[in-house]
């Protein structure tokens, strides 16, 4: 259930963000082919867009192994240490990606009190989105861990 929950609102948020983006960039095109001014907040607001899209996306992307494989080494190494190679990348990952959720919340708080240039909110949001990404792959590499550790054994 949570499993499914998770996967639904990263699709919802990545889909949202992807949408935010395309509309900012469609409003840069069409102001500049007419003769309104474009909004100067459009840049920032397709550049965080942006971020959020690929922060949601990030986990979807380790939930279904989207991931660049190295296959032409991985394939040339005996099936012992393919298997020890399927559980310590993994979890070398997970360690990579729970210290950078540790350390980003340390650095939303000290994005809090900075003010975006154009939009004017407070940059902690902009960098809430290190968050999301380094939670969201460590949740679902902790799922590929449980599943490697109960398929290996006899």
């Amino acid at each position: 259930m949570l499993n499914k929950t998770v996967g639904r609102i990263l699709k919802i948020e990545t889909l949202l963000s992807t949408w935010g983006l395309i509309l900012t960039v469609l409003l840069q095109i069409i102001c500049r082919f007419t003769p309104f001014n474009t909004p100067p907040w459009t840049e920032e607001a397709s550049r965080i867009f942006f971020i959020y899209a690929m922060s949601f996306a990030a986990g979807l992307a380790m939930k279904n192994e989207f991931y660049v494989h190295l296959d032409m080494f991985y394939n040339r190494f005996p099936e012992r240490f393919k298997k020890i190679l399927n559980l310590a990348i993994p979890i070398v990952t997970l360690v990579l990606f729970l210290v950078m959720a540790i350390y980003s919340v340390k650095f939303i708080l000290l994005g809090i009190p900075e003010k975006s240039p154009s939009m004017g909110f407070n940059m902690g949001i902009a960098f809430f989105s290190m968050l999301i990404m380094s939670t969201s792959i460590s949740y679902y590499l902790w799922k590929k861990i449980k599943r490697t550790i109960k398929n290996s054994r006899p």
